[in-house]
């Protein structure tokens, strides 16, 4: 008999299933959307696929060990802040702090009584962190086969992630060049193709995220905050800020601090 994954039922407007298998008779949450992680292994990547009309016949065509959240829509937009701007059927790659989250989720061998809450908890967190990948355009897309090798894929994600880590300091194109192993004309075209971006869009949203985050969980100056992010002067800031999130930082303070 084939096996089923594991209900876990977060809440009225969340289900989380996992392990191997397929899906068998759930009760999902009202207008669902749904986010399928596979774990990966050598050689293939970890990813997450989004489905905007989840039938169980879908869902069922990937049999994978996996982890399926399935949310109701409503819930995701009101934790997004907005509508989910995201293609039916789309697939990216799982970010590596969020596979760690999923594989928590997974593999929890804590007794019953402390298993159910902790993996409550997780599903939670983890598709809050989805969701501000989603927002904060950090979901790398999975390239469709043959436009990119699987060599110059892993080289793009290292790019990704020298900028994810190295945000802060005074980056370059040949310096991130180096550091992934590509040239610059293919790291300018890579971008493009997989990030729908360039390497400096990358760099800027970054630094604006973290600005955001630290506008939101510290009392710093917005001047100071600025220059932490990579700022010279508090005008190009705010310049920047404002064009990628709709209102200056002293707006974008006032107002979640009166939230």
């Amino acid at each position: 008999m084939q096996s089923q994954l594991a209900a876990i039922e977060v809440s009225p407007e969340m289900l989380t299933l996992v392990g191997p298998g397929k899906v068998g008779r759930i009760s999902p949450p009202p207008r669902p959307v749904g986010f399928a992680l596979t774990f990966g292994a050598v050689g293939t990547p970890a990813t997450v696929r989004y489905f905007a009309r989840p039938s169980v016949k879908v869902l069922n065509a990937d049999m994978q060990t996996r982890l399926i959240l399935l949310v109701s829509r409503a819930a995701c937009e009101r934790i997004a802040g907005g509508a989910l701007a995201l293609t039916d059927g789309g697939l990216f790659h799982l970010p590596a702090a969020l596979r760690t989250i999923a594989l928590a989720i997974r593999d929890c061998d804590l007794p019953d009584a402390a298993s159910t809450p902790y993996r409550l908890a997780k599903s939670i967190e983890l598709l809050c962190d989805l969701l501000r990948a989603h927002g904060d355009n950090t979901l790398v897309p999975v390239s469709a086969e043959g436009l990119l090798s699987r060599a110059d894929t892993q080289r793009l994600l290292a790019a990704r992630q020298v900028i994810d880590e190295r945000w802060a300091e005074k980056l370059t194109l040949d310096m991130i060049a180096r550091a992934s192993g590509l040239n610059r004309g293919k790291l300018t075209r890579g971008f493009r193709e997989m990030f729908d971006c360039t390497v400096a869009d990358a760099i800027s949203g970054h630094r604006l995220s973290e600005a955001r985050q630290m506008l939101l969980a510290t009392d710093l100056p917005i001047s100071s905050i600025g220059y932490r992010c990579g700022y010279l002067n508090n005008a190009s800031f705010t310049r920047a800020f404002a064009r990628h999130f709709g209102e200056a930082p002293t707006h974008f303070r006032a107002r979640s601090l009166a939230a």
